[in-house]
């Protein structure tokens, strides 16, 4: 399984660092050190309350281009990137807001990342950008160019996104992998901060056939139990910040709490296992 190749265990937890506004976006503040150094500061908070791996994305940034980002964008993430790699010993990701997969594994290639998270791989959504399609060929075609092993995480039926047509996850996920060569598929609530069903997760791990299904959205230590009774890992952003608010940075105590019910969910369903 790829989550075990990547982060050497089932079942990881996989922080988020959300980056502050970087240049050319609407809320650019004027100063690239201020970003990084937030973006060390939360680095080192979650690879100190234990996360298994991390990923980066330029959260801040929004309202988002629709595909390619700018320059200045790309090359400030690279440079964050890479200062993250010096800083902690994890597997590192990325995710490049609103959609561009493709910026994702060039700054993967260049800094050694281990894997992105693209948005929308298969299929057309309807989004506050626009409508947006999915690009499978062209990011396992550029992958290939590349010659770099940098995992495809993708979403299914993303969060803040209407699928065109009737939606039918089965089809999407089985779509995503047996046609889109996703290497792990991401399931999230419909919005920033809102888990995916249990009944969509399960569903989902069915249609998966073996290939990583995560939470990608929603997780809290209140409800990991029941989501990872369906999962094979879970991103967490949200949960983890200073009062549970998204503006706030991460707390490395709010982690910590995360990853102890997360194992206590696990060492419980090993006992029910073996009994």
């Amino acid at each position: 399984m790829i989550t075990e190749k990547i982060f050497g265990k089932q079942n990881p937890i996989i922080g988020v660092v959300h980056l502050l506004p970087l240049p050319t976006s609407a809320r650019w503040g004027g100063s690239l050190k201020e970003v990084m150094r937030r973006a060390e500061q939360e680095a080192t908070a979650l690879a100190a309350g234990g996360v298994d791996g991390i990923i980066i994305e330029n959260f801040f940034d929004a309202p988002f281009s629709k595909d390619n980002v700018d320059p200045a964008v790309v090359s400030s993430i690279t440079l964050i990137v890479d200062r993250i790699m010096n800083l902690v010993m994890l597997p590192i990701g990325l995710n490049v807001l609103r959609n561009d997969a493709r910026s994702a594994l060039a700054i993967a290639a260049c800094v050694g990342a281990s894997f992105i998270r693209v948005n929308v791989y298969t299929g057309v959504m309807a989004t506050d950008q626009g409508l947006i399609e999915g690009k499978a060929q062209e990011i396992q075609k550029y992958r290939r160019e590349l010659g770099e092993d940098i995992a495809i995480f993708a979403d299914v039926l993303v969060k803040h996104a209407r699928p065109l047509g009737t939606p039918n996850l089965t089809i999407a996920v089985q779509d995503t992998i047996e046609r889109g060569l996703a290497d792990a598929v991401i399931l999230s609530g419909w919005a920033t901060g809102l888990p995916p069903s249990k009944e969509d997760l399960e569903l989902a791990q069915s249609a998966a056939k073996g290939t990583p299904v995560l939470i990608g959205s929603g997780a809290t230590p209140e409800n990991i139990a029941d989501l990872m009774t369906f999962a094979n890992g879970v991103i967490v952003s949200s949960s983890l910040k200073r009062h549970g608010k998204i503006d706030e940075t991460i707390d490395p105590s709010r982690v910590s709490q995360f990853i102890e019910a997360t194992q206590t969910r696990l060492i419980r369903s090993k006992e029910l296992f073996l009994e």
